[in-house]
């Protein structure tokens, strides 16, 4: 089996039976924000193109380059889908011409002429764009996994179907938090810290549970080339950075214990057999490439080339004809009515502040105030009385073109381009950002359900001298593997979650309760 990076988390692997191209991206993701790190624009695209099996993990668009799949990838490539419960992605496909898609069934091997395959689905609402996805791969024994974003409460899966060769997973920031943040710098930089802290030792947890022979961390970093954003690249030696580069994260491993990692640049080779792997790398020395000096005149260079992309993209955001009120009004409100489980987990207002920024005035005043109104189900105006939950500043031609395009998901755009500010009131909410991926009627329906349906575990385990159940009541994590106590607060390594155990509360986000009692031998 052999692997070629072809940047972020796209991967082609060549196999005896066949090759399989996995999330391909190249073209500038989230207005323009992010591109992949390194570039890889220059590669061989018509060849990884023709491939004999497409993959595409999820929705969000440093995963799902449309421009790019139009352009490369032939449409009668059978495309292996996940077991998805909502219809954006295949729609997407179809739309794009794709007629040979395939659904795999979750969690089941498939025999795809003489390779074993099989897809993980990931169906929670805070599931990328409600949905990721795992892809197994077996060759003559040698066994892959390509994680990607997904982040399953455990490995098990695939660790029952035998010794995996090749462990390719996310280890970089994918969030906006808490850049967007209005805090006081010294605080900014304690949550980003403790963020890229968290993250790091996630994907530590993730190597150390499946034990591959060799680790390829991908799916990031992406960088920033818009002069208004390039400080959030991590160049400038800031300890809360969230986007440390693949260079870090195999430093990382190795003061952990772990010499098995292996920097996948975009044309990076990696041909293995079940005991060995010989790896030919696009550059002589990959250490001296990710050093900051290096790192920045690269990035520089790389932001000289697509200024005009960037500019270009700019120009395509503003639809001043559009009354964004009475829209926003017209196909939000409708969406709103059916959430009940999200506006009660919501519980107030939420304020959007719209400006519109000139040459002359980068930090503008607002122009336009508009109120998602989560107790009555409303578009509204703002009212004096108001104490929104969740403040968020941003230009008005954002949503002009969100609107426009009638984008269901602001989340897999907006938010992820990190093209504005925030400021909230209380924990965090995890309803808030949940709605504002779900604005359709099936989207809607389908996540009102999910909440719906979720039920108090009933198994208890011992930790620490507590007894508590033993799935968070997140995204049911096992507390076996995850859970650390200290001082009476459970922290849920696997999302960074904690929950104060004498009164049950979460204190992260609202409405999320745990089970625990102190263990009876504790308390005397």
């Amino acid at each position: 089996m052999r692997i070629t990076g072809t940047g972020h988390a796209s991967v082609f692997i060549e196999t005896s039976a066949g090759s399989i191209l996995c999330d391909p991206w190249v073209n500038p993701a989230y207005f323009a924000s992010w591109f992949p790190f390194p570039d890889n624009s220059e590669l061989d695209w018509e060849r990884m193109g023709a491939c004999d099996y497409l993959y595409i993990s999820h929705l969000h668009r440093d995963h799902f380059d449309a421009e790019h799949l139009r352009r490369y990838v032939p449409k009668n490539t059978t495309v292996l889908f996940p077991d998805f419960p909502t219809t954006s992605m295949e729609t997407e496909l179809k739309d794009l011409g794709f007629t040979d898609i395939r659904r795999m069934p979750n969690e089941e091997v498939v025999d795809l002429d003489g390779i074993n395959v099989m897809i993980q689905a990931m169906t929670a609402p805070t599931d990328g764009p409600l949905g990721d996805s795992s892809i197994w791969v077996e060759d003559n024994g040698i066994r892959l996994l390509n994680q990607n974003d997904a982040r399953p409460a455990e490995l098990t899966k695939f660790a029952e179907l035998g010794e995996v060769h090749a462990h390719l997973l996310q280890f970089s920031g994918a969030i906006w938090y808490p850049m967007v943040y209005e805090l006081p710098p010294a605080a900014k930089a304690a949550f980003g810290q403790q963020k890229r802290e968290r993250q790091l030792d996630r994907s530590l947890r993730y190597i150390e549970d499946l034990n591959a022979k060799w680790v390829f961390p991908i799916a990031g970093p992406p960088c920033f080339l818009d002069e208004e954003l390039f400080g959030v690249n991590d160049v400038f030696g800031d300890e809360g950075n969230i986007f440390p580069d693949q260079q870090v994260f195999v430093d990382f491993m190795a003061e952990q214990g772990h010499d098995n990692g292996i920097v996948l640049l975009p044309g990076t080779e990696a041909t293995m057999t079940r005991d060995s792997i010989e790896v030919s790398q696009p550059i002589d020395d990959v250490p001296a490439f990710f050093e900051r000096e290096n790192k920045l005149a690269y990035l520089r260079d790389y932001q000289a080339r697509q200024r005009e992309t960037i500019e270009l993209e700019r120009k395509s955001w503003s639809h001043p004809e559009m009354d964004v009120f009475a829209v926003l009004q017209e196909r939000v409100e409708p969406i709103m009515e059916q959430a009940d489980q999200m506006s009660h987990g919501i519980g107030g207002p939420v304020l959007y502040q719209l400006t519109e920024p000139t040459p002359e005035n980068p930090d503008p005043e607002i122009i336009e105030e508009v109120v998602f109104d989560f107790v009555e189900r409303k578009v509204r105006r703002p009212l004096p009385e108001d104490k929104p939950r969740y403040r968020f500043r941003l230009q008005r031609r954002l949503i002009e073109h969100l609107l426009y395009v009638e984008e269901e998901d602001w989340v897999n755009h907006l938010f992820l381009s990190c093209r504005f500010s925030t400021k909230r009131i209380g924990q965090y909410n995890e309803f808030v950002y949940t709605f504002f991926k779900a604005l359709t009627d099936e989207r809607v329906n389908y996540v009102e359900g999910w909440y719906a349906e979720q039920q108090p575990d009933a198994e208890d385990i011992e930790l620490d001298g507590w007894v508590v159940q033993r799935r968070c009541p997140h995204l049911k994590a096992d507390l076996t593997r995850f859970g650390k106590i200290e001082d009476g607060v459970l922290q849920c390594m696997l999302h960074g979650w904690k929950f104060d155990l004498e009164s049950g509360r979460c204190l992260t986000s609202a409405g999320h309760e745990i089970r625990a009692t102190k263990e009876a031998s504790s308390e005397a």
